[in-house]
């Protein structure tokens, strides 16, 4: 392709883009595709010879949209919102045309200097404290767009440890980093996204979840007594991250009681508004920001909410240098002359690189102006306020957490199963998409105005389409008949695709792993996936199952699936492999014990891991077992082992290739 045909294409993919913005609402909102459709469309190797771009070109409808789940549908109610709008997309068309590194000033200074300049519009906008602006060459504050919130949050877990490990390093010289490290507790509520955890994980620093109170808020006299309880422990409090907007609910943490106990325990404040920062632009929400000025970061997504497209999150710290301490690698042939005077944000990010985001933030902020972005925002927490009138006007439903901004939960009215069918129907048919979260006990049905193309009368289609079904739920519920759960193999499905793996629900606070299939959140519970394994294994004898042979086809099973999640492959250690007589309970590693996976050898095993009732491990697929509590898959302070594994004399084998240790 020359230039004077990017012209002719690039017009026509500007034309092609406009009109399915401007159509998207004809669009089926989920794809009607089983896992794998894609790889019986696309040829199984690479082309040897270039084609035409007309050839490629109409291989975007025939092949890649209907596969599409239609985030800017205006029936899209899944998730939290991912908006775009044109001079977002025209902003990015210039950033990838220059297609800068801006890993220092010198790599590109406009780069640089306006992510700076936009990232002070943005803050002075929302309200935050000066103190987390750039607004001198000496000011230690300032704010840096990183690609997402989990990214954000796993920068200022890192940059916290840092701080910590060197603190106590002053006052213990004795001990090691390491030894430190290793007892570090993280904090953040039960309904945090998981992205704490996961940060956690990365950081090998224990984590504990603060129960939420009867508004999913976490508070400071809890959060206080969990400290107090770890330091008893001889765990180091060091980091607490308060959620601002949870994934689950739309619920806020009381930053300003989690503020003064993080003053007065010195400990990193971090805080997460990845969704709800947006709305900070509006006056009257900003009663949720009391107490900011005792945090140390902030983060949120003008990705999400504020029509700038994925990937931007703006994060703003007070002190800069806690993330040069974390992060500083200057090698000769990245330094320049300016080095030390300009802002260099290859030290504020985990990545060397950094794109050019700076450029759509600043097109969209000028093009629709601070006035436009609040009435988008108004708009869409108008609509939330229609959507709720209408469920409370329903008897059959109930709304179990209040709505904050533009998230409504909620559930039929009765056992948990009826809602979970609800749900399944209703993606099912593919004119509207929502997701589940679970709230302490109860699961309910997620529904966000994400689209800034929705209109009222979308709202009453919608809400139409939902009571429709219901109809259908409740009436064959009356009649007695049996909706029958489809199940789908593992087998089958890594038959469709190979790459197929296990999830977690949206929600951090999740029922079980589930299995997703695409963005649908198609269910099956854990104890359904335990029952599956439960038949395959118990057609083997009896007389092995706790054997040798029975230990080697189990270690068969995890070393196949490559790419199970850390979250299921963990269970079925726990359900096939645990000798330590206690099941259901998965032990627990301390920070930095490096041990390996090994394989006892032990004939006298008392109890049966596999256990299977009379119908052979079937189960009432009209009922919904209670949610279990939150299944801490982190390094949880609840959960002590001992720092060093006593030998019992039992020979010992490696999971990966089998030899004795």
């Amino acid at each position: 392709m020359d230039v004077e045909e990017y012209r002719i294409r690039g017009k026509e993919m500007v034309d092609y883009i406009a009109d399915y913005i401007r159509d998207i609402r004809k669009r089926r909102v989920f794809p009607d595709q089983k896992p794998g459709y894609l790889r019986k469309k696309i040829p199984e190797s690479a082309p040897v010879q270039g084609e035409k771009w007309s050839r490629i070109f109409q291989d975007i409808e025939e092949i890649i949209m209907p596969g599409v789940t239609h985030w800017q549908s205006p029936h899209m109610h899944a998730y939290f919102p991912a908006l775009n709008s044109f001079p977002s997309l025209l902003g990015d068309m210039l950033a990838d045309a220059i297609n800068c590194l801006g890993f220092t000033w010198a790599a590109s200074p406009a780069c640089t200097e306006l992510e700076t300049v936009v990232t002070n519009w943005l803050g002075k906008m929302i309200g935050l404290p000066e103190d987390f602006l750039h607004l001198h060459k000496d000011s230690p504050g300032g704010g840096v767009i990183q690609t997402t919130a989990s990214e954000s949050t796993l920068v200022c877990l890192l940059a916290g440890r840092t701080k910590a490990i060197r603190k106590y390093q002053k006052l213990y010289p004795e001990c090691e980093a390491a030894d430190i490290n290793s007892r570090l507790v993280a904090y953040c509520s039960d309904q945090a996204h998981s992205s704490v955890e996961k940060a956690a994980l990365i950081g090998l620093v224990h984590v504990r979840f603060i129960e939420s109170d009867e508004n999913l808020s976490m508070r400071g006299q809890r959060l206080h007594e969990g400290i107090k309880m770890d330091k008893e422990k001889g765990l180091l409090p060091f980091w607490v991250c308060a959620t601002l907007g949870t994934t689950g609910a739309c619920a806020f943490d009381n930053l300003d009681e989690i503020g003064s106990v993080c003053r007065e325990e010195d400990i990193w404040l971090h805080i997460d508004a990845a969704y709800a920062g947006s709305a900070f632009i509006c006056p009257e929400h900003r009663s949720w920001l009391k107490g900011i000025e005792k945090a140390d970061s902030f983060a949120f997504n003008p990705s999400k909410w504020l029509m700038v497209h994925f990937d931007c999150t703006t994060m703003w710290i007070k002190n800069s240098g806690a993330l040069h301490q974390t992060f500083n690698v200057e090698p000769l042939y990245l330094q320049h002359e300016n080095s030390g005077i300009a802002i260099d944000y290859m030290h504020w990010q985990i990545p060397l690189s950094k794109r050019f985001r700076a450029l759509k933030l600043w097109f969209t902020i000028r093009n629709f102006g601070i006035t436009g972005l609040q009435k988008h925002i108004r708009e869409g927490i108008r609509l939330a306020q229609k959507f709720e009138a209408l469920v409370l006007a329903d008897p059959r439903f109930e709304i179990p957490a209040a709505r904050h901004l533009g998230l409504v939960v909620f559930r039929l009215i009765g056992e948990n199963h009826l809602t979970e069918k609800l749900l399944k129907r209703v993606n099912g048919r593919g004119k509207i998409h929502c997701v589940p979260a679970a709230l302490k006990d109860k699961y309910v049905i997620r529904f966000t105005i994400t689209s800034q193309f929705t209109t009222a009368d979308d709202i009453i289609k919608d809400w139409k389409e939902i009571k429709e079904v219901t109809n259908e739920i409740i009436a064959e519920n009356k009649e007695g008949s049996v909706i029958p759960r489809v199940r789908v193999s593992l087998k089958d499905t890594r038959e469709l695709n190979e790459n197929f793996g296990t999830s977690l629900l949206l929600s951090n606070s999740p029922m079980s792993p589930k299995i997703v299939n695409g963005s649908f959140a198609a269910i099956y519970d854990q104890k359904e996936i335990l029952q599956e394994y439960s038949r395959t294994f118990s057609v083997l004898r009896e007389k092995v199952q706790n054997s040798p042979e029975m230990r080697r086809r189990v270690r068969g099973i995890l070393m196949s699936g490559k790419q199970f999640s850390l979250d299921s492959r963990l269970d079925l250690q726990v359900y096939c492999g645990n000798d330590t007589g206690t099941k259901g309970q998965r032990p627990v590693s301390e920070p930095g014990n490096n041990t390996p996976l090994v394989e006892e050898s032990n004939a006298d095993v008392e109890e049966n891991v596999w256990e299977t009732d009379e119908n052979n491990g079937k189960m009432d697929d009209n009922t919904l077992d209670p949610f279990k509590p939150r299944q801490n898959r982190s390094l949880s302070v609840d959960q002590p082992i001992p720092a060093v594994i006593q030998d019992d004399g039992a020979e010992r084998k490696c999971l990966k290739c089998g030899h004795v240790l």
